[in-house]
């Protein structure tokens, strides 16, 4: 029998699911989302090895969408609006184009449909070098990120994955051994003539490399009728480094009749 997808689910009204990115988790979503149920059945979604999901050696954006799938399934949802950052803008740009039917509308954070190289490298090492068998503290686990990763920020966030998995053993939430045999996988493009013609809303990142000019066309090419909108201060983590504007361009874009 297939697993179901853990998630937070609150609010009420219309469903609004969130995806996160790469070694995230629904936990990061928490406050935004506690302002999307003031209006909306919010669902805050972990993906497969990743938060309290379930682990597998398989991980393809196929896979994932084939997840949402059986979530909105087994949860007896209709129509749903979707809302992903980064690789969970991704799965959520496969899952509309595969199911245009199931979608109302589609948020897309600081990512386009092309195809990203290999860019987790240093991250991946800096998680690998963890040992929790010597590395026994959240302080002793820094240490050893901190050797690789120069931004705080980014170590505070992986950090998150860390939890007491026994009574004096720490592990990461996220399946560590598949994210790293897998990597290639999470830049890989939205496959070709593949289209969502509902409405469609980007937002980018003022300081983020991830969607440029260039990608405007291809964007158009896939959801003919996108809106591209860019939240200003802010980098890749848009909806934390920013949280007031993403609200404001995401609430009006998913009210608006």
């Amino acid at each position: 029998m297939r697993e179901v997808l853990h998630s937070k689910i609150q609010g009420q009204g219309e469903p609004l699911l969130i995806l996160h990115g790469f070694f995230g988790m629904s936990d990061n979503w928490k406050s935004l989302g506690n302002k999307y149920a003031e209006q909306f059945e919010v669902h805050m979604i972990d993906q497969r090895n990743h938060g309290r999901s379930f682990h597998s050696e398989d991980f393809t954006y196929e896979l994932m969408a084939e997840d949402l799938l059986h979530y909105i399934q087994h949860h007896n949802l209709e129509k749903v609006s979707l809302l992903g950052h980064s690789m969970g803008g991704k799965t959520v740009m496969l899952f509309a184009t595969m199911h245009p039917e199931m979608v109302d509308k589609l948020i897309v954070a600081d990512i386009s449909p092309r195809f990203y190289p290999v860019h987790h490298d240093l991250i991946l090492e800096a998680l690998n070098s963890v040992d929790f068998s010597i590395h026994k503290t959240r302080k002793e686990v820094e240490e050893v990120l901190k050797d690789r990763i120069d931004e705080i920020g980014v170590r505070q966030f992986l950090l998150k994955n860390v939890y007491w998995k026994n009574k004096g053993k720490l592990a990461f939430r996220f399946n560590l051994d598949s994210l790293t045999e897998n990597v290639d996988e999470v830049g890989v493009a939205l496959p070709s003539f593949h289209e969502f013609e509902g409405e469609t809303l980007f937002l980018r990142g003022e300081n983020s490399g991830y969607i440029s000019k260039d990608d405007e066309s291809l964007i158009f090419a896939h959801f003919p009728k996108a809106k591209i909108e860019t939240v200003k201060n802010a980098g890749h983590w848009l909806h934390a480094e920013n949280q007031a504007d993403f609200y404001i361009y995401s609430i009006e874009f998913l009210t608006e009749k």
